[in-house]
């Protein structure tokens, strides 16, 4: 219930619930209140915590706003939710936890104040009563002890109390006033009570009185959290593009927003600079490349081809046989090692194949990500440049595949490197092979162990004697030549994709606007960069709440004016 001092003689009421206003009168309210209650909640027992409010603007009431909250219900009756009480106290719980919220805590003089449940639920939330004011109604029933109850306060109620008596029947509000009058300065136990403590008129005073030291203590924090949000929306509203006009605004627009796309991809997919996306872990695109390119390397590293110990020996011995010729003995044949180089390389073809995929799928997923923010108030550019992303990450991904399958191609039929750990690792390798031929031919032991490798079972080598020297030759050189062929093969692709990204960036992306540009839009920037109903709202619904705010902003400077003026002609009073 709003209450409003009105000078004018005839009394202004009106309900407002559901976003209506229904008109009303003193008469009327009463049946009023009961047809928007069944409207709100229905014509059973069941509540709901739709507010329905009543505006009271007559001449001489106290400038009062006061909630009248739900009473508590335990044990639900017929035709109520089994959890009302839960229900009951959720809606409770809300409005008096406020800081700002005085909580009028009205209590029978016929029961124990501290076994009241009000009380025990305003404690929770206003421990010291420092917000804690009572209402004590019947005083003349139970009127024996009700002073020592007021004034003892066992139960912390900071504001104090006001005893009241009710409205009996029809009495008008000025009889009931004068019969509440005359009950405390007659009746031999409530007269003791302090006049400061009882009555309507006293507890309509204190309340007013009570919200105005409220008023006066929270403006300074409403003044701040007004200026947190008006300047929260005047930066967005800086933000928002202006409405360009002139075809140089428009294509100068344009411009600016492909451009600041460009530099935000090329701060991400190149420098690896992340202040756009600073809690965005996803959006940090070169850490993520690069944790996928120690994958791949991983899954390269891991792959069965790269098991040195498994049948050791017996494939190179197998590949030995098949390539015999009519040519002088010990001579190591080159096409036996390429024959297992293929083989190798083949086995592990997919791996490269399968984080291309992986690693333009990211790329994708973070060039949309960019357009789109940078494009988000234009519906149409934002679809122009969604469209564009996928076009062009679609024709890398294609050229990527391509130069992969190239370079897997190129280590099946070649087999070169210029590093120098080819010729010392095998080396340190071939170094061991006549103790491994000593171990093999003597027959006593189940395995030898090799520096580089370790303990190799060589059970299954015991009728392989003849092609065993060449066979562990062999082996030994393609063990040193796989290692630089993996690591040969991470770094091409690290750097090719350094490469694309580039040419992404710099050439690829523009070049695709504009074309699609010229193609599906015929040129026309004034129709990509029209905006859309959704921001211009946006747009209009900032310009209001920053005119609102402003506006109560200079009234909260009025009131605060006020409260500062009549402060200090009260000193002077005093003084």
């Amino acid at each position: 219930m709003r209450l409003q001092h009105h000078p004018a003689p005839e009394p202004e009421l009106y309900l407002e619930f559901k976003g209506k206003t229904i008109t009303s009168d003193e008469a009327g309210v009463a049946e009023a209140i009961n047809l928007a209650t069944d409207e709100i909640a229905g014509n059973g027992k069941g509540i709901s915590n739709n507010p329905l409010t009543l505006v009271v603007k007559k001449q001489g009431v106290p400038d009062l706003t006061m909630v009248d909250l739900p009473g508590i219900t335990r044990v639900p009756v017929h035709g109520q939710p089994e959890n009302i009480y839960e229900q009951v106290t959720e809606i409770i719980m809300e409005y008096i936890k406020p800081e700002e919220s005085i909580i009028l805590n009205v209590l029978s003089a016929t029961v124990d104040f501290a076994t009241c449940e009000s009380i025990r639920m305003s404690q929770k939330v206003d421990r010291t009563g420092a917000r804690t004011l009572a209402v004590v109604t019947k005083a003349d029933r139970a009127p024996e002890g009700l002073l020592e109850k007021v004034t003892a306060d066992d139960v912390n109620i900071g504001l104090g109390y006001v005893c009241v008596r009710n409205r009996i029947g029809d009495e008008s509000y000025e009889g009931a006033r004068k019969e509440e009058a005359l009950l405390f300065d007659t009746h031999p136990l409530l007269s003791r009570i302090d006049k400061s403590m009882v009555g309507i008129l006293v507890l309509a005073q204190k309340l007013s009185i009570i919200q105005a030291i409220i008023i006066t203590r929270c403006l300074p924090r409403i003044v701040r959290k007004i200026d947190e949000k008006l300047n929260a929306y005047i930066l967005d509203l800086n933000k928002m593009p202006q409405t360009a006009i002139s075809p140089y605004e428009l294509m100068s627009s344009f411009m600016g927003i492909i451009g600041s796309a460009k530099e935000s991809m090329r701060k991400i997919l190149i420098r690896g600079e992340y202040e756009e996306y600073p809690d965005d872990k996803n959006m940090h695109c070169v850490s993520r490349l690069v944790e996928m390119l120690n994958q791949f390397f991983d899954e390269l590293v891991s792959s069965s081809q790269n098991d040195p110990l498994k049948d050791f020996l017996l494939e190179e011995i197998q590949v030995l046989e098949e390539s015999k010729g009519i040519r002088l003995p010990n001579f190591l044949p080159h096409s036996a090692f390429q024959v297992i180089l293929r083989k190798k390389v083949e086995a592990i073809s997919i791996i490269p194949v399968t984080f291309v995929e992986k690693v333009w799928h990211y790329i994708e997923v973070a060039m949309i990500c960019v357009v789109k923010q940078h494009s988000q108030n234009y519906q149409q550019l934002q679809s122009l440049t969604t469209r564009a992303g996928h076009i062009i990450v679609e024709k890398m991904r294609e050229q990527f595949s391509s130069w992969v399958m190239e370079l897997v191609e190129k280590e099946k039929l070649a087999d070169y490197t210029c590093s120098p750990e080819f010729v010392d690792a095998y080396r340190m390798l071939i170094s061991q092979q006549q103790i491994f031929m000593d171990g093999v031919l003597k027959g006593d032991r189940t395995s030898i162990n090799i520096e580089g490798l370790g303990a190799i079972n060589v059970n299954h080598l015991r009728n392989h004697h003849h092609d065993l020297n060449q066979a562990f030759d062999l082996k030994m050189r393609m063990i040193a030549y796989w290692g630089i062929v993996l690591r040969r093969m991470v770094d091409s692709m690290a750097l090719h994709l350094r490469y694309s990204l580039e040419n992404v960036v710099n050439k690829e992306f523009e070049k695709e606007i504009f074309k699609e540009l010229m193609v599906t839009h015929k040129g026309r920037v004034e129709k990509i960069l029209a905006e859309s109903p959704c921001v211009a709202r946006k747009r209009e619904n900032l310009k209001e709440s920053i005119k609102l705010l402003r506006d109560s902003k200079d009234v909260l400077s009025e009131c605060m004016d006020k409260i500062t003026v009549s402060s200090v002609l009260v000193l002077i009073f005093v003084v």
